[in-house]
């Protein structure tokens, strides 16, 4: 009860800044500035994994972006999902223009968001990556953009944490950690795959995300064949009843947030990447965007 009454008192009357702590602000102008005010750029990390997804991310990590996201995970300061939200949907956007996937009308985007370990959810009380996906879909409707949130990842058994760990050790620390719940993958082709995450530092939680939605998409496909796309009501319909919630027992977070999501709308194609297996039919590939990388993930020219 303390805790959900701190969360109401801080979305109506925030203490400080998330950033740098000015009172009575959300994000004052330089914080959000930081966050959002430079255009969304394609990040890659060094070593980059193979199999890691097109990445772009809205700001560098450090400094304002460090503490609005620490702020917003660990301290629960759910006024902050909603600049962060914005911040996502600008990755989601500048992946999707390089992409091309805005050139059809009407296309939808899926949102998947990258778990967090139950355990770390218990404690905070939220997922954070989903709830700023959330915040990131609404944005990406209120621009024009058919966008739902699918949370259909989970995490299938138990990993080590990752701080302390390098880029290799956290690749195996998280191979074939996560999974696609069972009714998932068939609504993975209702649009745009896109995965969301707060933060990328090596890339091994989106690479080993991409893995098993790809798994899954390629399981389904050879096992059903393909299958007639639904849209409008169906398609709602068929999202909530075809997936469960992957952290039910998060009481606070309403239930709409706890149904997984699927988008509306038509899909586009675009042609696949070297080195990348596409879902929706073979030729869509999955795209990958997050709030936030590390500074050196944004130097592009790299051999």
């Amino acid at each position: 009860m303390r805790r959900l009454w701190q969360d109401l008192t801080d979305l109506v009357l925030p203490a400080e800044c998330g950033g740098c702590g000015r009172p009575r602000t959300v994000l004052c102008p330089e914080c959000r500035a930081a966050l959002s005010g430079a255009a969304p750029r394609r990040v890659r990390p060094a070593p980059e994994p193979p199999g890691l997804p097109v990445v772009h991310a809205a700001a560098r990590y450090g400094d304002a972006v460090r503490a609005v996201l620490l702020a917003h995970k660990e301290r629960g300061a759910l006024s902050l999902a909603g600049p962060l939200g914005t911040a996502l949907a600008g990755a989601v956007r500048a992946g999707l223009a390089e992409a091309r996937a805005l050139t059809a009308p009407g296309a939808g985007v899926l949102l998947v968001p990258v778990p967090s370990a139950r355990a770390a959810v218990r404690a905070r009380g939220q997922d954070a990556a989903r709830r700023i996906a959330l915040a990131a879909a609404g944005e990406l409707r209120r621009g024009g953009t058919p966008a739902r949130v699918l949370a259909v990842l989970r995490q299938r058994r138990v990993v080590a944490d990752q701080s302390g760990l390098n880029s290799r050790q956290r690749l195996d620390n998280l191979a074939g950690a996560l999974a696609v719940v069972p009714g998932g993958a068939r609504l993975l082709s209702g649009g745009r795959v896109v995965l969301v995450d707060d933060l990328m530092t090596t890339g091994a939680s989106l690479t080993e995300a991409a893995r098993a939605v790809r798994a899954a998409t390629v399981r389904s496909r050879a096992e059903t064949g393909p299958r007639p796309r639904a849209y409008g009501r169906e398609a709602n319909s068929a999202g909530l009843d075809g997936v469960r919630p992957v952290y039910a027992g998060v009481a606070w977070e309403s239930r709409r947030e706890q149904m997984a999501e699927v988008a509306e709308g038509s899909k586009d194609r675009a042609g696949a990447e070297p080195g990348m297996a596409g879902v929706n039919g073979g030729d869509e590939v999955i795209r990958a965007a997050v709030v936030a990388a590390m500074s050196d993930s944004f130097e592009m020219n790299r051999n």
